[in-house]
């Protein structure tokens, strides 16, 4: 039987960025260092092929600081976690290791500053992410007030409107962001951004591989977990962008072939925690079905290396 044509569009800059990358490392390093098990409090990047294959090789995963017994390492993950975390941590001379994104943790040090200077925090984010707890935890409570919307931004009670400042989540969509910071400044002419923006350059550069493919193609697939931020604005970008079928996978047999009947042309890509081997299983299933001519929409180039803690280069 003769397979149908099918051209595949790969986005790049795709997968892995620095900040997971890093985090995978560490943990590895950690099983390395000090032997098995090593403890991750939440999963190190979202993503379940990731965390499954770092717990075959040694690593114990828990939702709280209080699941690990005091003699055994533990390891915080890439969203970052409230200044209660380490404190306890200390409190238990425990050993941890903090593998929050370098650039999260830019965030933080951002909030603590305007602190200092008197500011009362507007953090834009989703409620309940991981780097948004992390993030409102490191400052006092009522501190830090959330916006998810631009609609959220007209019921804000400051404590001083004239004494403001933002920050966001590291993972958001860059235009709907635009669309809440535009909201902010319109109701609170005063308030601080950030010297440079938030949001970081992988979730940045990956949305614009999608807007760049979405209207290309007739569907798009995202590979990428349900829980992962950024995999989720990338279907939110490309269906923004004129792609009719947007949707997330998190590996080739999530795919829904019947959906798919019919397409001439097709966009891949992944978000910053999925790894390149669920994205070759990806392309080999449709390889299998269909006679594939690939292309790569490549919209940025990405070199950033964000060296390990000094404490994992050291010998024991």
């Amino acid at each position: 039987m003769t397979k149908q044509n099918l051209h595949l569009y790969l986005a790049a800059p795709r997968g892995f960025c620095a900040g997971v990358d890093r985090a995978i490392k560490i943990v590895e390093m950690a099983i390395e260092k000090w032997g098995a098990p090593v403890y991750v409090r939440h999963e190190i990047v979202h993503n379940k092929f990731v965390v499954d294959s770092l717990r075959d090789k040694g690593a114990v995963f828990v939702e709280e600081l209080a699941e690990c017994p005091d003699d055994r390492p533990v390891i915080f993950s890439a969203h970052g976690v409230p200044k209660s975390v380490p404190s306890k941590a200390q409190a238990r001379n425990m050993v941890y290791v903090d593998a929050t994104c370098p650039l999260v943790s830019k965030v933080h040090i951002e909030a603590e500053r305007h602190h200092k200077n008197g500011l009362q925090m507007v953090m834009i984010g989703h409620d309940g992410h991981p780097e948004t707890i992390g993030t409102m935890g490191q400052l006092p409570d009522g501190e830090v007030l959330l916006v998810e919307t631009p609609q959220d931004v007209e019921t804000l009670n400051p404590r001083d409107e004239n004494k403001l400042a933002f920050i966001t989540q590291t993972t958001l969509s860059v235009d709907d962001t635009a669309d809440i910071v535009a909201a902010l400044k319109a109701r609170f002419p005063t308030i601080t951004g950030p010297h440079k923006e938030d949001i970081c350059y992988a979730t940045t550069n990956r949305q614009e591989a999608v807007k760049a493919v979405a209207p290309k193609v007739d569907a798009l697939l995202v590979i990428g977990a349900p829980n992962s931020s950024n995999s989720r604005r990338l279907v939110e970008v490309g269906a923004k962008a004129g792609c009719k079928y947007s949707q997330l996978v998190q590996r080739a047999n999530d795919i829904d072939w019947r959906a798919l009947d019919g397409i001439k042309s097709i966009g891949i890509t992944a978000g910053a925690s999925a790894p390149e081997i669920l994205i070759d299983e990806v392309i080999n299933a449709f390889e299998q079905r269909y006679d594939v001519t690939r292309e790569i929409v490549e919209t940025a180039v990405e070199n950033v290396e964000f060296k390990v803690p000094r404490q994992l280069r050291e010998a024991v």
